[in-house]
């Protein structure tokens, strides 16, 4: 991503979008009191929420540890889960999460939901990935796979019927594939079939699966014959367990790293990841903004530490705006993009109309 055209989008954005109104919640003069002999509340002042993906878990787990490092958590509490991207948008849109982490964009039903229950927020992209996929290390014939056999391998009719190596490619050998991947409430599920195999819910069932990506990794790493896919920072966690295999796309034959997707050549299984952040929250609970300013003023460091890709210094300025200037609703329209540049993707995340059921 070179630094002139985000330049020239952060200039835009500026200049398009009017300053939001600031509300200041007044308050009465202090008064003194004698001193009380009640017991002191050790309850936290607010508790922040975070819930969804599996592949952000690392990512978000990192910036709490980073925030209240640096003692600016007040005594507020954080709650963490990964129960899957669509797991965390169901709960983000029944109003019980601060921040939705996801690995994909917010689907249409999944705004319909938001806006039935009046959930307004703010769409933060806030790393890039790389769904990586992965063979058993002692695997020496297979350096490289092609996005057509990929889906040889996992579209819904090779189900019961693609069961062994050499029935995707005649020079390979002749032994039961052990398969491994998310379960359907994984945003890296719907955007890894999307990608290869043209729908978010075209693919096979029978093969070993989990929102949780440390039992991926594990069903890889004890099985020679496994192949599985995950977001890149467990492949990074997990270097000397796996073995990543080149993707043959558009581009070629390409390994996944932070120049391959920051570069765009990793196509089309390099990705955004998102916060989506509560705007109830955000006004309401002061500690939710302070976390997620934080976050974006420190993105690069805490998504390297994390073993996710970051975005270049100028994008996280440009998301930091986005926040301050409070702009509301999703750039994707309910839809899930495959294939695009991450360039194209980080200018639909700053696009200016907006639906207008969340402006």
């Amino acid at each position: 991503m070179r630094g002139r055209p985000l330049a020239c989008l952060l200039v835009a954005l500026l200049l398009s979008i009017r300053p939001g109104t600031a509300q200041t919640a007044g308050s009465k003069p202090a008064t003194a009191k004698p001193a009380s002999t009640k017991p002191i509340s050790t309850k936290p002042a607010s508790t922040v929420r975070i819930n969804g993906s599996s592949t952000v878990l690392p990512l978000a787990r990192e910036a709490v540890r980073s925030f209240q490092m640096g003692g600016q958590s007040r005594g507020s509490r954080f709650e963490l889960g990964a129960s899957g991207t669509s797991a965390g948008f169901r709960q983000f849109c029944a109003g019980r999460l601060s921040i939705a982490t996801a690995s994909r964009p917010i689907s249409g039903a999944e705004l319909a939901q938001c806006e039935a229950r009046g959930v307004r927020f703010i769409e933060l992209p806030v790393a890039f990935d790389a769904i990586t996929v992965v063979v058993h290390p002692s695997n020496r014939w297979l350096d490289q796979i092609t996005t057509a056999q990929l889906k040889t391998i996992w579209n819904r009719k090779a189900e019961g019927t693609i069961r062994r190596w050499r029935q995707v490619d005649r020079t390979w050998p002749d032994r039961a594939i052990r398969l491994c991947g998310p379960g359907q409430d994984s945003g890296t599920f719907d955007t890894f079939n999307k990608a290869i195999n043209g729908q978010e819910d075209n693919s096979r069932r029978d093969y070993t699966a989990s929102e949780d990506d440390d039992v991926l990794v594990r069903c890889v790493a004890t099985n020679p014959d496994s192949l599985g896919y995950f977001g890149f920072d467990y492949y990074q966690s997990n270097r000397r367990a796996l073995k990543a295999l080149a993707v043959a796309g558009p581009r070629g034959p390409v390994l996944p790293s932070q120049a391959t997707v920051q570069t765009s050549q990793y196509i089309p299984l390099s990705r955004a990841l998102f916060f989506y952040v509560n705007a109830r929250d955000l006004q309401q609970q002061p500690v939710v903004r302070q976390f997620v300013h934080a976050t974006l003023q420190q993105g690069t460091a805490v998504a390297e530490r994390s073993g996710v890709i970051p975005l270049p210094d100028s994008t996280y300025r440009l998301v930091a705006a986005k926040l301050y200037r409070n702009i509301a609703g999703t750039a994707f329209d309910g839809n899930l993009p495959v294939g695009l540049t991450l360039g194209k993707i980080l200018q639909r995340s700053f696009a200016e109309h907006k639906q207008p059921q969340f402006r």
